[in-house]
């Protein structure tokens, strides 16, 4: 798995608690360790995005956690990863189309 960044992650818990979920399930869907998953449990929850219900043992969104995802995905549509730049770049090139000057690799 590449490397990703803690924003990555925290988007990707986000996503994993989104209809209510436990410890367990938040560490398989998002793909982390159990003490990244409490280091960024404790992190999200400092910062208001994420709930803990003690009565049922679930995580579940705040608002402000529901912003954070939708903000998420509106600067990934605007920012290529490096990956789709490199496969427009292959795409330019095998259509022999000149990459502009100001095209980041």
């Amino acid at each position: 798995m590449k490397y990703r960044s803690k924003i990555e992650i925290i988007n990707s818990m986000l996503h994993s608690i989104n209809s209510g979920a436990t410890k367990t399930h938040i560490m398989y869907r998002a793909y982390m360790s159990y003490s990244q998953l409490t280091e960024y449990l404790e992190l999200l929850q400092d910062r208001r995005l994420i709930v803990y219900d003690a009565q049922s043992q679930l995580y579940g969104l705040t608002e402000k956690g529901l912003k954070f995802m939708d903000a998420y995905e509106r600067i990934h549509e605007l920012v290529p990863t490096p990956e789709e730049r490199n496969q427009e770049a292959a795409s330019m090139a095998a259509k022999q189309i000149p990459v502009p000057q100001d095209f980041v690799y």
